[in-house]
This record gives structure tokens, sequence and C-alpha cells, in this order.
């Protein structure tokens, strides 16, 4: 069957079309251009609706890549959000407080958030959670501890990349500092951590979990002045949560071993 001028001029229109969007790195549209075309064929689309479908799958495809790197970048420990939090099992965390928190807004004041209570209270899921909806609404966000934090910048000191460093964490528009207490920081690491602070202190939010109540500050860090430096640049603009209720890691722990017992004890019987 031979091949009229008119079949002929579509055919070239197509793979210029194709071109088009290769060039233009409109990859994934260029992919879906056949699927699209014989959707509107089918379906009877418009000229501007076949064009909208065919655009909102190179958004979407790039909000996805968008996303995959933000999230690569935060180096989030677990994939929590604020769903996986049971707030009726852990009676110590003000919801309210956090549901707030949830819609960001302390972003927008470069406030910060500090969770503050003995270990396995939920204080760093609660703020994996938060970190991930900053992920998700297009935030950059890293995700670090105390000790790794304290780690970085005395390598960094002596190897000379020290305002390197600083530029690398002042840079997230939110920092999250987990574990502050759990772990004795090395000489320098205090004022490594009070730098960090500084450097961040009304141009971007921070969000630290601690074991130390805020009164005891000064023994545990060693160095009064920098703890009380510290603190207040953290607490001129910030959400303190005290969490006093009981483990909530340990009711999972305990809610897993049940479950391993009853699937014991049903093989068994």
């Amino acid at each position: 069957m031979s091949t009229t001028p008119m079949q002929m001029s579509e055919a070239r229109r197509y793979q210029q079309l194709r071109a088009h969007l290769s060039y233009l790195k409109l990859n994934d549209a260029a992919e879906a251009l056949n699927r699209v075309l014989d959707q509107s064929r089918t379906e009877r689309m418009t000229l501007t609706a076949a064009l909208e479908r065919l655009l909102e799958i190179e958004v979407e495809a790039t909000e996805a890549r968008r996303l995959a790197a933000r999230l690569r970048f935060a180096c989030l420990p677990e994939p929590w959000t604020l769903n996986d939090f049971d707030f009726a099992a852990q009676p110590g965390v003000d919801e309210k407080l956090i549901r707030d928190l949830a819609t960001l807004r302390f972003l927008d004041d470069a406030s910060n958030v500090l969770f503050v209570g003995p270990p396995g209270v939920g204080k760093t899921m609660l703020s994996v959670a938060l970190a991930r909806a900053a992920v998700d609404a297009g935030h950059r966000v890293y995700f670090t501890t105390a000790a790794e934090l304290a780690a970085r910048c005395h390598k960094a000191a002596l190897e000379g990349r020290w305002k390197t460093c600083m530029r690398f964490f002042a840079g997230p528009r939110l920092l999250v500092i987990d574990e502050l207490g759990y772990l004795p920081l090395p000489e320098d690491g205090a004022s490594a951590l009070f730098q960090v602070i500084n450097q961040r202190y009304l141009k971007s939010s921070t969000i630290l979990t601690t074991n130390v109540g805020i009164a005891d500050w000064a023994g545990a860090f060693g160095d009064a002045t920098v703890a009380a430096a510290m603190l207040d640049r953290l607490l001129h603009r910030a959400a303190v949560a005290g969490i006093d209720g009981p483990s909530y890691r340990l009711r999972g722990h305990q809610q897993q071993a049940q479950v391993l017992r009853q699937g014991v004890n049903a093989r068994v019987s």
C-alpha cells in the first residue's frame, strides 16, 4: 500500500514532535507521546486537553525525580510520616502542637523545635515525620545526629574545610539534629554545635532532640557559656515539646514480640 502525502506529512510531524521534546529534555513526555495521541483519538480529546495531559506526565515525572533527590540528600533514617505515630499510645505528646508543627508554618518564621525527653518516647520518630513533611513540601532538609555533626565538623577543621562545612550545615531549610546528650561530645563538639546553630540563627529552622533537660545543659556539655549561648539562639523562636510518657519504642517491641509468640503458638497448635 502506498503512503499518501498527507500520511507522510503526519509521520514527519510525529517524528519532529518527538525530536523537539527530546531536544528540550522532556523525555517522559516524548515517551508518552504515542500513548497520549492514541488516547486523544479514542476519547476524542481536544488539542488543548491532549497537550495538557502530555505536559502533566512530564511535570509528574519531574516532581518525582526532585522528591527522590531531596530524600536522598535528607538522609532520613526511616520513612516515617506523622500517620505512623500513635498519639493514643504516647499521651506525653502534645498532639495539638505536633499537628500545628506539621503545617510547617514554623519554617516561615525560621523557628526551631526542641523535643526533650527520655529515650524511647518518640522524639526521633516525630522529628523524622516533620522532616519528611518538609521534604514532601519541596524544602531542602538534612538529618544528622549530634555525634555525627561534631565528628564531621572536627574532621573539616583538621582538613582546613571549616568554612565549607559551616556552609553545608547552614544550607538546608530544615536541619534535624538527633540524640543530643546520648553520647559525650568531643572537646570541641559543643563549640562546633554552637557554630552551626549560630550560622542558622533567624535564617532557617532546626529540630533538635535531646534526653537532657534544658536546665541541665550547662553540666551536660561541660561549658556553661557555650550552653547558654546555644540555648539563647535555639529558644529565641522555638516550640519546646517535653515528652514524659512511657517508652513508645518499648511498646512497639512488646507488640512485635506478642505477634511472634502468637505465630509460634499457632504453628504449634
